[in-house]
């Protein structure tokens, strides 16, 4: 399996301009390597390490993305606010503050777990699995939205009970790690709730 070119950088430094790297993990969870990010969501995806974030506005809404239409998997579906991988050794809350930037361009703080623990396993229409263990966060938006266009076609702020009730009636129409995510997420409870 293919490494950094330099072990010895920093974990949040890129190992080159173009490269990006995902852990990989055996199915207890432990690290047993690195992937290119670009060549590692296929047809037979191994288990990787990532994240997903829902971010929060001083209103209380939560930050919902359209993936952008160009996308390997799940084009064009609703989302939850980000996602992204760490990159090897860097912790996870770099890693959101960083893909909060690079994604949609702006700054994110407050962040906190919501699901530590959470695992799974999604095969999108074309074919191409999510196989990943993805502790979910949550965080608080501290700049104003400027989204890649490579990235998020579209966002909306939303009440968080709204979201859970249009994922709970049209569940085809959000990824599959929102709909599994939503229900178990004390930001989406009745009552809106964090």
């Amino acid at each position: 399996m293919p490494s950094p070119p330099d072990a010895s950088a920093p974990a949040s430094a890129p190992a080159s301009a173009t490269t990006e790297y995902v852990v990989l993990l055996s199915d207890d969870g432990r690290p047993i390597g690195t992937a290119d990010k670009a060549t590692v969501h296929t047809t037979d995806t191994p288990l990787h390490l990532a994240f997903s974030c829902h971010v929060v506005d001083e209103e209380g809404r939560v930050l919902l993305t359209r993936r952008a239409l160009d996308k390997r998997a799940w084009p064009g579906v609703w989302t939850n606010s980000f996602c992204g991988h760490p990159g090897p050794g860097e912790d996870p809350a770099e890693a959101i503050v960083r893909r909060a930037e690079r994604e949609l361009g702006t700054r994110v703080d407050g962040i906190e777990e919501a699901l530590p623990d959470f695992r799974y396993r999604a095969v999108d229409d074309s074919g191409i699995v999510e196989n990943e263990v993805c502790p979910v966060f949550t965080a608080r938006i501290r700049a104003d939205l400027a989204p890649r266009a490579d990235e998020v076609c579209a966002y909306r702020w939303a009440r968080p009970e709204d979201v859970r009730t249009a994922v709970e009636a049209t569940p085809f129409a959000f990824s599959p790690w929102l709909v599994e995510q939503a229900p178990r997420m004390a930001l989406y409870a009745r009552g809106g709730q964090a």
